[in-house]
């Protein structure tokens, strides 16, 4: 994409008075029939009154692409992810920090969920994407907080690519709080994406629209946790619509936060345990990888039999097995330096079995 059709294109996308998918609609169509950025938006202020900004704030966003090291690719680029491209409504241009080859990696799996997931959902989703990143999948999220931040962070644990879609511009990270991760991911071989200018802050709704670009960028996606209303289900809907697998991890049944995902089975969803259903699912075999044996330690066997993958408390552990506290709490301790046991503010919960653990 030439400077100055990146320079149109950007105030466009910066424009007011259209909806941005009406603008790609118009831009996307010119482009295809060998027009200009200019002739769309020349035909987006006649007939939806497109109002353009400022050439000054145009020009301050060319210089925060160039500043921040982003690359822009065009619909019609050669880089752009093939897979994105064949989906209905792809962006006109991704913003991308980081590798470029990331977005178009041969096995790409979308791991999403809820904000506010449970501990076990959090572990669960970091694993998944351990095991995952592990077999050769790139991993894509949303940067958000819950299972998309442990998503990413397993694919980092693999020394897999991940990819991470934002909901806003460069200049923002969000949450803040992702901050280090972002950077984390960057220097991995990963890249940060987002379809809008640098400077656009994170409203509430891009994070629905951005849900495309997680699912089109995948070859599947997988639900860990959500409830009813979550926008993950967005992506899922969204996946189907673009011709994508959709896997869905079930959880308790009187937990709303596992809702969503018993819908998604319901309709028709691929029940996940872990990620070897969703290997069994591509014909790929788990990975030659370490895999957690049961401690030989009668006492600490005794201790990790007694949890599931829910959180639970000292107390809940003592009274389960019946044994003195001290006991119990060396155990844990134990546990959790082998890596059978995590704590969290909560209690201990047990770690989800990997790939390679027997059936």
């Amino acid at each position: 994409m030439s400077p100055r059709e990146l320079t149109s294109l950007l105030a466009a996308l910066m424009g007011h008075g259209a909806s941005r998918r009406t603008v790609r609609q118009l831009i996307g169509a010119s482009w295809r029939a060998g027009g200009s950025t200019d002739d769309a938006v020349a035909q987006l202020r006649k007939q939806y009154e497109l109002e353009l900004p400022r050439k000054s704030d145009v020009v301050r966003e060319m210089r925060e692409l160039d500043r921040r090291g982003i690359a822009a690719i065009g619909l019609l680029d050669n880089a752009y992810p093939p897979l994105l491209a064949a989906t209905p409504d792809p962006p006109l241009a991704l913003f991308i920090q980081g590798e470029l080859s990331a977005l178009s990696r041969p096995m790409s799996l979308a791991v999403v969920g809820s904000r506010r997931a449970s501990a076990a959902g959090r572990q669960l989703a970091r694993t998944l994407a351990v095991d995952l990143g592990r077999s050769g999948f790139a991993i894509i999220s949303g940067l958000a907080a819950g299972i998309d931040g442990c998503a990413h962070r397993g694919a980092l644990d693999a020394a897999a690519v991940t990819v991470a879609v934002m909901g806003c511009g460069h200049c923002h990270t969000y949450p803040p709080s992702h901050r280090g991760l972002a950077s984390d991911l960057i220097s991995a071989s990963g890249a940060l994406v987002s379809e809008y200018p640098p400077s656009t802050i994170p409203f509430k709704s891009n994070f629905p629209e951005r849900n495309r670009i997680i699912s089109g960028l995948a070859a599947a996606v997988v639900v860990v946790e959500a409830t009813v209303r979550s926008g993950s289900l967005i992506t899922a809907r969204m996946a189907l619509e673009q011709g994508r697998d959709v896997f869905a991890v079930p959880g308790l049944v009187h937990s709303g936060g596992h809702g969503g995902c018993h819908r998604l089975i319901k309709q028709g969803a691929a029940l996940v345990e872990s990620a070897l259903d969703v290997l069994e699912a591509f014909g790929l075999e788990a990975p030659a990888a370490s895999e957690l044996e049961l401690p030989s330690d009668p006492v600490l066997a005794q201790v990790l039999a007694a949890m599931s993958a829910d959180v639970a408390t000292l107390h809940d552990i003592v009274e389960s097995l019946g044994m003195p506290v001290e006991e119990v709490l060396g155990a844990l301790t134990e546990l959790e330096l082998e890596g059978f046991v995590e704590t969290n503010r909560d209690g201990y919960i047990r770690r989800p079995r990997t790939t390679r653990d027997a059936r």
